[in-house]
């Protein structure tokens, strides 16, 4: 006797799961945008940053830029590459929007987002290294503070790393989402 539809388990099962499939592509869709803007408002504001602290004379300024310190570059050079991978990514993600079942772009994005977390996360602490010694400086070294001259600068840089670390979370949010559409799939 053939068994039906209903006692294998194909009758209205297979509608919600696609729902579902669809709702966790939408969702991954969404956090790609926000994290692309996460990351990109942190590298042009990382970019952006300088300050200029008048002496005693119009000649002699003491000046602060991002660039002054390979690391900030690093960190802006990382949130670009990640904007622009994220950007790039899109059409991946509504690809996976309009065909719910589909496993190799998410099987590549998957891969890809755990490449661009470690770039963007190792950038953000590298970063925020840097950020704290500029706050408290370190007294065995005989590095001082630079944040109480220097408060604007220190606003800014400290600022633009929690737009970075805002894309570590929603990278970890990502690559979990991937892994649960692709184990749906089975």
């Amino acid at each position: 006797m053939k068994a039906g539809p209903i006692e294998l388990g194909e009758g209205k099962s297979s509608a919600p799961k696609a729902a579902v499939n669809r709702g966790v592509a939408i969702l991954d869709f969404i956090l790609r945008i926000l994290a692309f803007i996460g990351t990109l408002g942190s590298a042009i504001s990382m970019a952006t940053t300088n300050e200029t602290l008048p002496f005693f004379t119009q000649f002699i300024r003491f000046r602060a830029e991002y660039d002054d310190l390979p690391t900030f570059t690093f960190f802006v050079v990382a949130n670009g590459v990640v904007s622009a991978y994220l950007l790039f990514s899109l059409p991946f993600s509504i690809f996976n929007i309009v065909r719910s079942k589909a496993q190799n772009s998410r099987i590549l994005l998957i891969i890809l987002d755990t490449a661009m977390l470690g770039l963007l996360s190792a950038g953000a602490s590298a970063a925020a290294a840097i950020v704290y010694l500029a706050h408290q400086g370190n007294v065995r070294t005989n590095w001082s503070a630079i944040c109480q001259q220097f408060n604007s600068f220190c606003e800014r840089i400290s600022g633009s790393l929690i737009g970075s670390f805002i894309g570590v979370v929603v990278f970890i949010l990502l690559i979990s989402l991937s892994a649960v559409a692709l184990s749906r799939h089975k």
